[in-house]
């Protein structure tokens, strides 16, 4: 959108939130760069600049407001609606791989060279990958400095950097503040604060931070909350306290995260075994809370569907419930087969208990991370209470998934994901779908054969039959997966309620 300079400068001067995100502006005179939202007088239109990305920005010498912080911006949803080399390599960047891995093993996931990652990078958002994963590294740094007391030198190895003096000149830099200035402006306590309270910050359980989620205004949590509480698997996850609770398997440690709705955004109480995971465990949640959608493209699309319309309007800004863990998704994708929600959870709870790693939660329920494919496909066959034949469909798709066959990520290529499901026993239209969009991310994913999706298009009028739905569904590209949700909605299952 950067480049459509007319809509960019009328986005400025109305201050539209709903394109943070989608680009930044950079202002001549002031060396600054800002989200199109920020509350500051809008600067002249020939003053302006506008690039894609923050990193772009830092990188053509722009320092961030520091009145709208822009580094904050929800994600771009370009990245949640392709599957290209481009969208795929910003996943990876946002699930930390530059970090642990370099550029030659996030080419190496893409299956690209080094010089063609870096070269599709810098022609769409004029940033290579390893300022885009700076950028990202200054925003952690930032997140942790003004949430937490640890000590700068233990921020800058959280955040990803290599030495502490990167760190403080990449601060610098991009700030323009030192980071023990950074810390400074927080609000001082008040007298009368508990003592518990330093700079500003609650005194939290070593290892615990908490954190504000924005997202794109309107979010419905109505059905993303209830749908992943519903089916929560025990051990792994429950809701209590009015949030969302689940144990999560990151790549130096383990943790468990707390997501409360919130008007205007996500609360997001993190405690990591290892304070390196943040960066990855924030990509996760907030992939799996589909934070970084565009609800107004989507509901607008939706809207010219006669059908769909009133229930768009009744309730709009629906997000698809999605996962932090693509391959325990598809495992729980298939447990699920023709059964109900509730026999899905026993079955996987069963596995959990058996077979996941231990954890412990002093907060709540909270027992087990979900087991990995490997512990999976060591399991003996004959313990699944479950038919034969889905048996089958089980041990072959942990087999695949342990042995790296078959590999469902951020860095997954939708079509050729899809196509390698297809060819398992047992995996149907269905399964696959239903991984494709919850698992895979994919918005314009559909399940015309769903039983809920059938009896809501009966009951709207809408064609029952798969083959009929799926050709009025077209008008309704590229979010059909936003078509479900609304749909799903029609029926009382506990999916689509917040639980009380």
């Amino acid at each position: 959108m950067h480049t459509d300079r007319e809509r960019c400068v009328r986005a400025v001067q109305s201050k539209d939130a709903r394109f943070d995100g989608w680009f930044f502006t950079a202002v001549l005179t002031t060396g600054i760069y800002c989200r199109p939202s920020c509350p500051v007088v809008a600067p002249k239109p020939e003053n302006m600049v506008f690039h894609p990305s923050a990193a772009a920005c830092q990188q053509a010498g722009f320092r961030a407001c520091k009145r709208c912080r822009p580094d904050t911006s929800p994600g771009s949803p370009e990245w949640n609606q392709r599957a290209d080399l481009v969208a795929r390599a910003m996943r990876l960047i946002a699930d930390g791989v530059v970090d642990r891995e370099g550029v030659p093993g996030l080419a190496a996931r893409l299956g690209y060279s080094t010089r063609q990652v870096e070269r599709q990078l810098l022609a769409e958002l004029g940033a290579g990958p390893l300022a885009l994963a700076r950028a990202q590294r200054a925003q952690t740094a930032r997140l942790l400095i003004e949430t937490t007391e640890l000590l700068m030198a233990d921020v800058a190895f959280a955040a990803g950097f290599a030495s502490v003096r990167t760190f403080n000149d990449t601060v610098r830099e991009v700030f323009a503040l030192s980071p023990s200035e950074l810390r400074a402006r927080l609000p001082r306590p008040s007298p009368l604060s508990p003592p518990s309270r330093k700079n500003g910050t609650a005194a939290v359980t070593p290892g615990t931070l908490q954190l504000r989620l924005p997202f794109r205004a309107p979010l419905n949590p109505d059905n993303l909350f209830g749908h992943l509480a519903a089916t929560g698997v025990p051990g792994v996850e429950e809701w209590r306290d009015g949030a969302l609770r689940r144990t999560l398997r990151l790549p130096y440690g383990h943790g468990i995260v707390a997501l409360t709705p919130n008007p205007d955004h996500i609360g997001c109480r993190l405690t990591l075994s290892d304070l390196r995971d943040l960066t990855v465990a924030i990509s996760r949640c907030r992939r799996m809370l589909d934070l970084d959608a565009d609800p107004v493209a989507v509901d607008d699309q939706l809207r010219t569907d006669p059908q769909l319309a009133p229930l768009v309007d009744k309730a709009p800004g629906r997000r698809v419930p999605r996962t932090v863990d693509e391959a325990e998704f598809a495992v729980r994708a298939v447990l699920g087969q023709q059964v109900s929600t509730a026999a899905a959870r026993t079955h996987a709870a069963r596995l959990v208990t058996a077979h996941g790693d231990p954890v412990e939660d002093p907060e709540g329920g909270l027992t087990h991370l979900f087991p990995t494919p490997e512990a999976l496909a060591a399991l003996d066959p004959e313990s699944l209470a479950m038919p034969r034949t889905r048996r089958t469909t089980f041990t072959t798709l942990v087999g695949q998934l342990a042995d790296g066959s078959l590999r469902l990520g951020v860095d997954s290529d939708w079509a050729q994901a899809r196509a390698r499901l297809l060819e398992l026993p047992g995996f149907g239209p269905w399964t696959v779908d239903v991984i494709g969009m919850r698992a895979l991310g994919d918005p314009d994913a559909f399940l015309p054969t769903d039983l809920g999706i059938r009896r809501a298009a009966q009951e709207l009028g809408l064609p029952s039959t798969p083959a009929a739905l799926t050709a009025r569904a077209a008008a309704w590209r590229p979010w059909r997966a936003y078509a479900v949700q609304y749909l799903w909605a029609t029926d009382s299952h506990p999916i689509n309620f917040l639980p009380v």
